[in-house]
């Protein structure tokens, strides 16, 4: 270990017996090196946290969380904190198995890039298990009310009023939104201010023309077929994944995008200026919310206070090739 530090064994021996003489950067590169490297910290330093931080994403399908990872993850290594990549995978480690294997760890704090905190109806208690430790945690894009932990979002409500009124302004009056599951936070605030905008025009959001489906291109094409098949010329999705899915269904049922049939994504994720057609979508501010995240940790770790409050960040209309204006027989289908 003491070559993997880059000092010398008598030094590390000082750290682990709690002797001075050690600085204090020299001491916490040992303790951070003891953990990364899976060994068990003696007993009078157990009390202690590891300079590790936790960041805990649902997937790395969607290139959204790759990049919120690389923005994360660099801030953490600039306030000399070692980032601990915790991803789920199908039937793998769950959200709170990775939660119980961190504070283990005694990791310094958590942030969480989507998660089962953004769903009313998942378990929670692995949360409210951080809360009782006092662990510091950082909840990205919108959670549920009593979780009672800082997040950094993305404005849902804005995202989704940018999308619909250029979906209206293309003339497009039978529009259909994509969404995830009903107990999903983001979704619901999409939903209802959608809702809001339309009814505020003199229009109304049919229920027929709002779908649910998985994050994922299968679930997005599976959805976008319903909305099809009752006549829509224009579809707002909740993520990238769901807008190509969407797109997909499109092309399987002959209809051309954006010729008959417009879409607009959610994220701005790597190579959605690469897609055929290029995807217009809605760029949430990664670099911005990435940071801001960072620096809320920091500050509680640093023994600072933050309110449990959300920090809303607002997002970017990114016009490209898959909106277009309405086709002129769209009453007809």
């Amino acid at each position: 270990m003491a070559k993997k530090v880059g000092v010398s064994e008598a030094t590390v021996s000082r750290v682990l017996n709690g002797k001075p003489g050690v600085s204090e950067a020299t001491r916490q590169s040992v303790l951070t090196a003891l953990d990364v490297l899976g060994y068990e910290r003696p007993t009078q330093l157990r009390g202690e946290r590891a300079r590790l931080v936790g960041l805990v994403l649902p997937e790395l399908q969607n290139p959204i969380f790759p990049a919120f990872a690389e923005v994360i993850g660099g801030a953490l290594a600039q306030q000399g904190f070692t980032p601990v990549l915790c991803t789920q995978t199908r039937g793998g480690i769950s959200e709170s198995d990775y939660v119980e294997l961190l504070l283990q760890q005694q990791v310094s704090g958590v942030v969480f890039a989507g998660g089962l905190y953004a769903q009313a109806d998942a378990a929670h208690d692995h949360y409210r298990l951080l809360a009782e430790r006092k662990v510091p945690v950082v909840l990205i894009n919108a959670a549920i009310d009593h979780l009672g932990f800082p997040a950094v979002s993305c404005d849902d409500s804005v995202a989704v009023e940018q999308a619909w009124r250029h979906l209206v302004s293309l003339g497009h009056e039978r529009i259909g939104l994509v969404l995830g599951p009903e107990d999903h936070i983001p979704s619901q605030r999409k939903l209802t201010t959608v809702r809001q905008v339309a009814a505020a025009a003199g229009r109304e959001l049919a229920g027929e023309h709002v779908a649910r489906a998985l994050f994922s291109l299968e679930g997005g094409q599976a959805a976008t077929a319903r909305l099809l098949e009752r006549g829509v010329t224009g579809i707002i999705c909740a993520s990238d994944p769901l807008a190509l899915g969407a797109v997909r269904a499109a092309r399987r049922r002959g209809l051309a995008v954006p010729g008959e049939v417009s879409v607009v994504g959610f994220d701005d994720s790597m190579f959605m200026n690469c897609t055929e057609p290029p995807l217009t979508t809605v760029r949430q501010p990664i670099e911005a919310m990435g940071r801001a995240a960072v620096e809320m940790l920091t500050v509680q770790i640093d023994g600072g206070s933050v309110t449990a409050e959300e920090l809303l960040f607002e997002p970017e209309l990114v016009v490209r090739g898959s909106t277009g204006p309405a086709p002129r027989d769209a009453g007809g289908r």
